[in-house]
């Protein structure tokens, strides 16, 4: 136990590390300077907040198993960040989007969840390996932390981590092939983007309503914005930690409760606390979102909430090892085919209502990629249209949760029958 010991256990020092390696990244990656710049063209700047601490973890630095970061990240910053990334939802202005914008956004969602188990029956008929592994080593648990971060994001990955118990171990090979495919996929796309009319007359799309489309965003996000007082930020704290106060003793009652009057409930992940803080946390985000406390989002509410995500996702990072991606190579085939039938379904559903390819792009990066690299893809198509990819990403964090157990039940499914 002793060899494994990091070199720094003081949990204070561990989060002044991080912290400090997610301001280097950010700040590096807002440079101007050419080496920067193309350094971040080839490097997305959430790789490295998961990366950097993950190398200094592998160098015994620092240490997950030795720290209770990540603990206090996932139990109170994690639905802090859920309540104020749906909070500024917009449903109308989403709705002005169009109804082809959503429908592409729903698809490349359904693509996600009905893609994974279809991915792992493909693969299983010649490696059988990847519905193998006992208790947290199953693979199918891990499997559904990548559902997570391709619908929505890390916020919903960490929480399916959480809700159906993948091993670190197992986790860092998710990560790996999460971030290979992803970033594989978006490169694709970011290649379509310059040159959108040679798709969009493939399918016989009208891309007249993109560039309405550019007008009403531009007047949408500068009726809300405005200059953060303290007023507005300890509002916006408030609201964030207090319905996740709420959460918690929600949670404190029912898993309890299910766990001793309907312990078969208990397959579903019903009798685990954290399901429901993460579910009341959305669920109250969202609730939120059709009152005026959306307003809060002028005031930055959903860049308070990215904050205290990324420091989630540093210390996610600090549990990894990143010799584990070799040693299943075959997750990265099950990643591969996964891809290809969400990209097949939003494809073929475009296709039959003639959908413009802007529309398939930012929805499908909304779901996989989430508010960091949506607006990326969005922007590609019209620096204007940037706000468009941040609105289906955010729309992406409130059905993530959902959408990513729903996946993560069938991949169990597939996986034990």
């Amino acid at each position: 136990m002793q060899e494994n010991t990091p070199l720094i256990t003081n949990d204070a020092v561990v989060l002044g590390i991080l912290v400090a390696i997610l301001a280097l990244v950010f700040s590096t990656s807002a440079s101007k300077r050419i080496f920067w710049t193309k350094f971040y063209r080839v490097v997305p700047s959430i790789l490295l907040c998961y990366f950097i601490p993950a190398i200094l973890n592998s160098f015994g630095l620092i240490s997950g198993e030795f720290s209770n970061l990540y603990r206090v990240a996932a139990d109170y910053l994690l639905p802090t960040s859920l309540v104020l990334l749906t909070l500024s939802i917009d449903f109308k202005a989403i709705m002005k989007l169009g109804p082809k914008a959503l429908v592409m956004f729903l698809a490349g969602t359904l693509g996600i969840v009905l893609g994974g188990p279809l991915a792992v029956l493909i693969v299983s008929f010649f490696a059988p390996e990847v519905i193998g592994g006992a208790g947290p080593d199953e693979v199918w648990r891990g499997l559904a932390t990548i559902a997570g971060s391709w619908i929505g994001g890390g916020a919903n990955q960490a929480a399916m981590l959480e809700m159906f118990g993948a091993s670190p171990e197992l986790f860092s090979q998710m990560i790996a092939v999460d971030v290979l495919v992803a970033n594989v996929w978006m490169a694709v796309l970011l290649y379509w983007a310059a040159k959108p009319k040679v798709i969009d007359k493939l399918f016989k799309a009208d891309s007249s309503a993109i560039h309405e489309l550019q007008d009403k965003v531009e007047k949408y996000r500068a009726g809300i914005m405005k200059i953060p007082t303290m007023v507005d930020t300890m509002k916006i704290l408030g609201v964030g930690f207090a319905l996740t106060g709420f959460a918690h003793l929600v949670a404190d009652f029912m898993a309890p409760f299910i766990a001793t009057n309907f312990p078969a409930l208990g397959d579903y992940s019903l009798d685990k606390p954290f399901f429901y803080i993460i579910v009341v946390a959305t669920t109250g985000g969202l609730v939120l979102s059709f009152t005026k406390a959306r307003n809060l989002e002028g005031a930055g509410a959903s860049r308070l909430g990215s904050v205290l995500l990324y420091v989630l996702v540093a210390t996610i990072g600090m549990q990894m090892d990143l010799l584990a991606i070799f040693d299943n190579p075959t997750l990265f085939l099950v990643g591969l085919v996964w891809m290809s039938m969400h990209v097949i379904i939003m494809l073929v559903i475009a296709y039959l209502i003639k959908a413009p390819f802007f529309f398939v792009a930012v929805g499908s990066q909304a779901n996989v990629g989430g508010a960091a690299s949506a607006p990326i893809v969005a922007s590609a198509f019209n620096p204007s249209l940037a706000p468009v990819g941040v609105l289906l990403a955010v729309l992406g964090y409130a059905v993530g949760t959902y959408g990513a157990y729903i996946c993560g039940l069938l991949l169990q499914y597939v996986s034990t029958n």
